[in-house]
């Protein structure tokens, strides 16, 4: 089997470092692994289960030889780098939101529109881990009837904040427990609670904002999943309504979908659709307490999908209820089948 020289830029931060773990479970023909870091740990060993391997720093001339860049860094690494890897002759799967929205960068979710990366022109975008999520739970209802709305509210795990997400949210509740038992009364028992992470305390509260407001009043994550939504499903004209909250979980994000179909749709070929869904499980057994959560869906690649049911307002309308872990399909995962699509084209 051909192999292929694969860069991993960002490689010490958590997607990529489950970037590097999902190439070698699902086989990747890995040639040479390099992994790109920034300057602070250049020259220190990352251990991989490629092996050994000494960090470069991300520079201009870091890709030479590379075939597939996988991108896990900002949006302001990924814009300077772009230009140098594809000068390389490698491609760049990028992570970051820098290209998302450009008309000559396809933006893919496998699942659903894989054959978008045949005209790819050295750089394809992994999309929001939401938009994800989102979209392969519902991708099954869109082959049914098109979608043509969506309302949205997520539940996003700390660690979508990043590896320090989790530890401030474990953190604040270990000092708020111990404030408790020694009698303090008021918010949070007069623990002392300086937020850095995020904008308030996240131990036992939801904050009910990701990412800057803009003048529609939705914040820039909410968005997301409108604008790359029409992209990735090819429906130019879908309009989503989103409402993105952080909640005390440490992985796995979980949304709750109103979709709003051309036609009236049957409750049970929806469910056989989304049974059949790549990416997808039908995990709906609700009198039975059968449903998705982030704490059956961490860890893992699969979108679980249930509480589907009909909209009791619109009868072109079903909601249903999905999950899904952030760091592997919602980035690291998505990305690398990505990569994969690249080498069976």
């Amino acid at each position: 089997m051909k192999k292929y020289n694969v860069g991993v830029m960002g490689a010490t931060g958590a997607v990529g470092q489950q970037m590097i773990k999902v190439l070698a479970e699902r086989n990747f023909p890995v040639g040479e692994l390099r992994c790109l870091a920034s300057e602070r740990s250049e020259g220190k060993t990352l251990s991989t289960p490629f092996g050994e391997i000494v960090i470069r720093k991300t520079c201009e001339t870091a890709f030479d030889g590379l075939d597939i860049v996988l991108g896990a860094s900002e949006n302001d690494i990924a814009e300077a780098m772009a230009p140098h890897i594809k000068a390389a002759g490698a491609v760049f799967v990028d992570n970051s939101s820098a290209f998302r929205l450009c008309d000559d960068v396809p933006l893919v979710v496998p699942e659903i529109n894989p054959e978008d990366v045949k005209w790819n022109n050295g750089i394809i975008s992994n999309p929001n881990c939401t938009t994800i999520i989102s979209l392969v739970a519902v991708n099954a209802i869109n082959k049914l009837s098109k979608i043509k709305a969506m309302y949205a509210s997520s539940y996003q795990a700390t660690s979508g904040a990043g590896a320090a997400g989790p530890i401030e949210m474990y953190d604040q509740s270990g000092k708020i427990l111990a404030a408790r038992a020694a009698g303090g009364e008021g918010n949070s028992y007069g623990a002392d609670i300086e937020p850095k992470v995020f904008q308030y305390q996240i131990a036992y509260n939801v904050i009910p904002q990701i990412g800057g407001f803009g003048e529609n009043l939705y914040s820039s994550e909410e968005m997301k999943l409108q604008n790359e939504g029409r992209k990735i499903m090819h429906l130019p004209e879908l309009n989503v309504s989103c409402t993105c909250v952080r909640v005390p979980v440490e992985r796995s994000h979980a949304v709750s979908i109103d979709v709003i179909t051309e036609d009236i749709l049957d409750l049970d070929d929806v469910r056989a659709a989304v049974a059949e869904a790549p990416g997808a499980k039908l995990y709906d057994e609700p009198n039975s307490k059968i449903y998705p959560m982030p704490i059956l869906t961490s860890n893992q690649d699969i979108v679980f999908v249930g509480r589907i049911r009909k909209d009791l307002v619109n009868d072109h309308g079903i909601n249903l209820w999905c999950c899904g872990d952030q760091v592997r399909k919602g980035a690291a995962t998505n990305a690398v089948q990505i990569a994969e699509l690249l080498i069976t084209e």
